[in-house]
Order: structure tokens, then C-alpha cells, then sequence
């Protein structure tokens, strides 16, 4: 699923190819990508409209248009966005598409249908509403220590809800607890200042490296994200990576780096 890293790069992109221009036409392809709106609301509140402008929240992107509102992209497990010049050139699972006076489109597509595009009148209002925690690479060492100090839960699952940070999957979940050495079932209780100050600092340092790696797949080799399958060696110890279940999701650990130090144990 696309994570932080991943839709930092959807908003460079979406800067870099159809803000200013005129939005003269709206499709949307399938009902269910627009679970809160209708396509005739979304349609009527884009038409004519430009987007000037973009901002990130967690694993939300939003487009301000000209006038009041904006567009919102939220990318599920398989989205994302594709601007091209005709309709020759429509990719595969575009689920909505506008089009702009300059005759090209910015596309949405979702092969899996787990996305969403909407629209808000107020992008502050609409992250409220969700209860979405601070965006997790703009969020205070304070805020940090604050909303995990303490709490009766993994830190895993922690640093995964979006009512505590917005932001973090699954997969930069685990870089950033193998980079501050903390074992993903590690309850949040037994953490020590120490240990999340090197949490806050692993997850700053982790989140800014994948987008100047364009959250590409390729990043550098001593991280766990690139040997992230049971039994892989670890690129630090060479010890066997571990799979474990948290939240029915896999995640991966090194043993040796990652040493349990409580033995109950959090989902």
C-alpha cells in the first residue's frame, strides 16, 4: 500500500505536470471510487476549476483548486496517478480521469479498487473528521513522545494507526524499528526516553531517504526494506530475518538487531 514516501512522490508528480490549467471535463469510471461524494458533485465541483496548488497528509493527497475546496486522492493498496496527453493513452484501471483545456488528462488509477477520490471544502475539517494523527514527517519530538509514551499496545501497532501518526504503513513501519534496533512487539510501556528519541530520529531520517530515493525499491542495500523476506539475511548481522504476524500483517525482524527485551507480547 502506498505510504507516506510513496504519495510525496504522487504530489511532486501531480506538481510537476497539471496544476494551472483549466479541468474542462470529469469521468468517473466506477461508482465505488467515490464512496462520499456522487460523481455528478465531484464532476460539478472540479468543472472550470484549476488546481493551484498540493498538500500532503499522511497517505492523503489533496489537490486546492482556485476557488474554495479541493480535490481529494487517497491511494489504497494499488493507485496512483498518471497524467497523459490523449486518450490513446489511457492506462489500464483509470477510474477517474479529468481533462484539461489543453487537451491532456490526469488519470487516477486503482487496479484494485481500494482508493478513493473526493472532495472537501476544508482540508483541515476533513483530517479532523478522520481523527488523522500529525503527518508523521512533519510531526515534533514532543508530539511523538507524547502520543507513544506510555501506551498499553506494540509499538508497531502504534507507529501503523493513523490516529497517532499519519503516514506509516507496514513496510516503513519496519525500516524504522530495525534501524532504532526496537522489536516490532516491543509494548510502547516498556520504551524508555532513549528508545524513542531513536524511534523519532529513525523515522525522520527513514522517511526523508525514501523520497530522495523516489520510494523506489532500489534503496540502499543495508536496509531491511530491500531483504524483506522470512529467512533473508540481515544486512547488518547476517542473521536469519524472522516473520512475524502484527495487526494480520506480516512483518519482518532481525532476532539478533532486534532483540525482544519483554516477554509479553502486543498486536
Amino acid at each position: 500500500m502506498p505510504e507516506l514516501p510513496d504519495v510525496e512522490i504522487f504530489k511532486r508528480y501531480l506538481d510537476a505536470t497539471a496544476l494551472h490549467q483549466k479541468i474542462i471535463r470529469v469521468s468517473v469510471r466506477n461508482r465505488r471510487i467515490v464512496r462520499h461524494t456522487s460523481p455528478q458533485a465531484l464532476a460539478r465541483n472540479l468543472d472550470g476549476r484549476e488546481l493551484q496548488s498540493t498538500r500532503r497528509h499522511g497517505k492523503f493527497l489533496f489537490g486546492r483548486l482556485d476557488k474554495n475546496g479541493s480535490v481529494i486522492f487517497h491511494f489504497g493498496m494499488t493507485g496512483f496517478l498518471k497524467y497523459f496527453e490523449n486518450k490513446a493513452e489511457e492506462p489500464e484501471h483509470t477510474r477517474v480521469w479529468m481533462q484539461f483545456s489543453s487537451g491532456s488528462f490526469l488519470g487516477f488509477v486503482c487496479p484494485r479498487m481500494f482508493g478513493e477520490v473526493d472532495y472537501t471544502r476544508d482540508v483541515d475539517q476533513y483530517i479532523a473528521e478522520r481523527d488523522l494523527g500529525p503527518d508523521a514527517l512533519a510531526v515534533t519530538r514532543k508530539q511523538v513522545k507524547d502520543r507513544l509514551a506510555g501506551k498499553s499496545t506494540s509499538v508497531k501497532s502504534a507507529l501503523m494507526n493513523q490516529q497517532v501518526l499519519a503516514g506509516i504503513g507496514n513496510v516503513y513501519s519496519d525500516e524504522v524499528l530495525f534501524q532504532a534496533r526496537v522489536h516490532p512487539q516491543e509494548r510502547l510501556e516498556g520504551l524508555d526516553a532513549r528508545n524513542l528519541e531513536r524511534i523519532y530520529v529513525k523515522m525522520k531520517s527513514v522517511l526523508k531517504q525514501a523520497i530522495r530515493h523516489q520510494a523506489d525499491p532500489r534503496l540502499p542495500k543495508s536496509w531491511l526494506l530491500t531483504h524483506r523476506k522470512e529467512a533473508a539475511p540481515c544486512p547488518h548481522s547476517g542473521t536469519k530475518l524472522r516473520r512475524i504476524p502484527i495487526m494480520q500483517r506480516s512483518s519482518y525482524l532481525c532476532p539478533r538487531c532486534q532483540p525482544k527485551k519483554r516477554s509479553n507480547q502486543a498486536t
